[in-house]
């Protein structure tokens, strides 16, 4: 069993929950770019999450949750002190650094809780960071402060302009790489993307023309993260590979989207219909 010891809700809709889980093996090992499995309870489906964070002295793992299917609902509906059944990890391999000067993180909603902990890493070790954070709107705009300190320029943006800049985060990554070009300054070694496919997707597209690295973190259906049941199965440079165990993290200008994108919404019909559902005992919504 995993003790609760902090929780707190990042933005004002309190759809991104961050939870604080006493893991002392997971904490002693975590990197970041990294993932976990938790389950609730025994009965619990297995959510893979990434790592936020961890502290080795103190034995915890923070992971930063939103609210979108059954059993992150459920999640974040236990408070401090609770206990979750399983807290497997760390998964995947961590975010590679090594040799990097300069780089541009760029993350899309809760994308931005997985990129955070990448960024602040490299700023640590002295790498040049820019930030661009997307959210759809203000109220679910996070960590703030967080990636003002984890960055050496940080631009907040929004679809509606309720907060920070207006505009997508592809607009914002042109201009900047276009601005490099423009100052004669040192361009982007690498840009690291973390949001919604689709997102990433279009990111891609711009630094293509560029020859940019760009490397993005996927997250498709995963079962046992362990590479055994092929469920997170994603075509990088014309071969099959397994986010669980080869990634997250893949090469953005070598990824199939097509195939990720029509795989990511395989259950799209059942995961509404799910959230849809009227229990016949209870007549309750299902959160689902």
């Amino acid at each position: 069993m995993y003790k609760v010891v902090t929780k707190r809700f990042l933005n004002d809709s309190k759809t991104i929950c961050l939870f604080e889980i006493e893991a002392p093996l997971v904490a002693r090992h975590a990197q970041a770019g990294q993932f976990v499995i938790f389950r609730l309870d025994e009965q619990g489906e297995r959510v893979p999450v990434s790592v936020a964070g961890y502290d080795r002295e103190k034995g915890t793992v923070t992971v930063m949750v939103q609210a979108a299917g059954r059993s992150t609902k459920m999640l974040h509906t236990v408070e401090e002190g609770d206990y979750i059944s399983d807290f497997a990890g760390p998964l995947g391999k961590a975010t590679e650094m090594e040799g990097l000067k300069k780089v541009c993180v760029v993350g899309g909603g809760v994308g931005c809780a997985i990129a955070y902990p990448i960024a602040k890493e490299m700023h640590a070790k002295g790498i040049d960071v820019t930030f661009i954070a997307g959210f759809r709107s203000a109220d679910i705009v996070i960590l703030k402060e967080e990636l003002k300190a984890a960055s050496n320029k940080l631009i907040m943006c929004t679809d509606d302009g309720s907060y920070g800049e207006k505009g997508f985060t592809t607009v914002y990554l042109k201009q900047e790489i276009e601005n490099n070009i423009a100052q004669g300054l040192p361009q982007f070694d690498r840009v690291i993307a973390i949001g919604p496919d689709i997102m990433m997707k279009f990111l891609a597209d711009v630094t293509r023309p560029y020859e940019i690295s760009t490397i993005i973190s996927l997250d498709p259906i995963m079962v046992d993260g362990t590479g055994m049941c092929g469920c997170c199965r994603v075509i990088v440079d014309g071969e099959t590979r397994f986010a669980c165990v080869d990634g997250p993290d893949f090469d953005a200008h070598k990824v199939d989207f097509d195939s990720l994108l029509k795989r990511a919404a395989f259950y799209t019909d059942e995961q509404n219909e799910a959230a849809q559902h009227i229990c016949n005992i209870t007549g309750g919504k299902r959160n689902g």
